[in-house]
């Protein structure tokens, strides 16, 4: 299947063993979907394309996403709850739990980690997810936690997140489960500025939270 075809069918990891990370990337590269963020939309202004995929699962109260990214420039300066990791080497997704709603969920994550997360509601406001919240979010960082300036060379790196589905506004799921969404890649603050989505994007400048380009995705 494209890596832009617009439904993701996310399976469910069953009985697998998810009792670590490890173990929990391993079962979402033999039984997830991985996917390619490679969609340029700004690429005349910013034509940098770091290799970036997405992996992702879920049980039946948690969604898995496994972020691999290979990049010439790593920078992670921001390391407080809903800091602008969007300057950093960083990953996110925006989703829409339900499709009879157009409130959505944006969730951006730092290469150490670090999470800034929104919540945008059907009147058009938008609200920062309170830090206790986000904290129920686990990310396993490949590049550890601890914030560092910019590094230039060759570098290879992920990011693991578990989230609770009730975070994202799915307090009872039942399966199939059709939400709508999309993944992306940033770094703005980075000496090649770049952004990258799953889903293509429409807009005359960089702008993630566009739920009008927003992919549909099942959780089977």
């Amino acid at each position: 299947m494209d890596s832009n075809t617009q439904i993701l069918h996310v399976p469910a990891l069953g009985n697998s063993d998810i009792s670590d990370a490890d173990s929990l990337i391993n079962s979402l590269e033999e039984n997830g979907v991985r996917r390619t963020i490679d969609s340029l939309g700004w690429k005349d202004r910013y034509p940098y394309h770091p290799l970036t995929t997405f992996s992702v699962a879920h049980s039946a109260d948690t969604l898995f996403v496994d972020f691999f990214v290979r990049c010439n420039y790593l920078r992670a300066i921001n390391d407080k709850p809903n800091s602008p990791v969007y300057e950093d080497s960083c990953v996110g997704m925006c989703i829409r739990p339900s499709t009879d709603s157009p409130t959505y969920i944006s969730l951006m994550i730092n290469c150490i980690g670090t999470l800034c997360g929104k919540i945008h509601a059907a009147d058009g406001s938008v609200t920062m997810i309170p830090e206790d919240k986000l904290n129920r979010i686990a990310c396993f960082a490949s590049c550890g936690n601890r914030p560092f300036r910019e590094l230039e060379g060759l570098f290879t790196w992920n990011i693991l997140a578990e989230i609770p589905l009730d975070v994202l506004g799915i307090a009872t799921p039942a399966f199939p489960l059709s939400m709508k969404g999309n993944f992306f890649k940033c770094a703005s603050g980075t000496s090649q500025p770049h952004f990258l989505s799953w889903m293509p994007i429409d807009s005359p400048s960089p702008d993630f939270e566009r739920p009008d380009c927003f992919g549909d995705i099942i959780l089977e």
